[in-house]
């Protein structure tokens, strides 16, 4: 089962992304943990998720999270401005899973 974690400030728009992400997942019949939390939260799930997605709005913290997950060959990526600001679950979900390797 893959597990992708979203990372933002607040957490208002990102939960509605992954639920946006989870229907999607769903229909693909993808089996996978889709899950926000606070930035506050990524050193306590590191060795729990598969892939890291920062919200657009905290992307200023991807390269300090990313040396971070390297160290356990985990990645921390930014989500696309238009698709999050567009709630595009699928597009966002193809993303996430490419950068697992599917």
């Amino acid at each position: 089962m893959k597990k992708i974690l979203l990372l933002c400030s607040a957490g208002m728009s990102t939960s509605i992304v992954v639920k946006k992400m989870r229907e999607a997942a769903e229909l693909k019949g993808i089996e996978c943990e889709i899950e926000a939390m606070g930035l506050e939260q990524f050193h306590l799930n590191l060795d729990e998720y598969d892939v890291f997605l920062l919200g657009p709005q905290v992307r200023f913290k991807k390269d300090e999270l990313n040396k971070i997950a390297n160290e356990v060959n985990k990645t921390v990526e930014v989500i696309n401005s238009m698709d999050y600001g567009m709630m595009k679950g699928e597009k966002i979900l193809d993303f996430a899973l490419e950068l697992i390797g599917k």
